[in-house]
């Protein structure tokens, strides 16, 4: 199974089982779809859900055969989980970027170290030697091959590292 982390449950809500989670998965409507299964925690303990909801920054869901809060305290700050193969979406999920051989005018400056999680948007970290931030966004993103292992970004001054 292919384990996509989609958010981290911060707490209970109420005595009726619900919890709290926080996440900024892209595609959380097919995430938190009724009746999905999801895994939590290191041992990913399956659980089906049952009711979703948004709540001010929260997203809010209850479990099947879970009706009280002593039945969800436990997974408290854990980590939340899906199968990649259980969810669609269009595009590529941000571990899909992990990895890739990043090139700018067809010459080589890395890969792709990490994501850093902005309120405006994310940054693709890129290592070889130096770090470079590249924001992930459509100005500065040319082409993400998945297939090759590639994402190729346009050129502009100041975006680089350069020595």
């Amino acid at each position: 199974m292919d384990y996509i982390y989609i958010g981290d449950i911060v707490n209970t809500h109420g005595l009726k089982g619900e919890i709290r989670i926080i996440s900024e998965f892209k595609f959380k409507d097919t995430a938190f779809a009724i009746g999905r299964k999801c895994y939590i925690g290191k041992d990913h303990k399956e659980e089906v859900i049952e009711t979703y909801r948004k709540h001010k920054d929260f997203d809010m869901v209850t479990f099947k055969d879970k009706k009280h809060i002593d039945d969800v305290i436990i997974y408290k700050n854990e980590s939340l989980y899906v199968n990649r193969y259980d969810i669609t979406y269009d595009g590529y999920l941000d571990e899909d970027l992990i990895g890739l051989d990043v090139y700018c005018e067809k010459v080589h400056i890395g890969h792709v170290d990490s994501i850093l999680k902005t309120n405006a948007h994310d940054i693709l970290v890129v290592k070889n030697g130096s770090k470079h931030m590249i924001p992930n966004v459509e100005e500065f993103i040319k082409k993400v091959d998945l297939e090759n292992k590639v994402l190729e970004i346009n050129y502009m001054k100041g975006l680089l590292n350069e020595n």
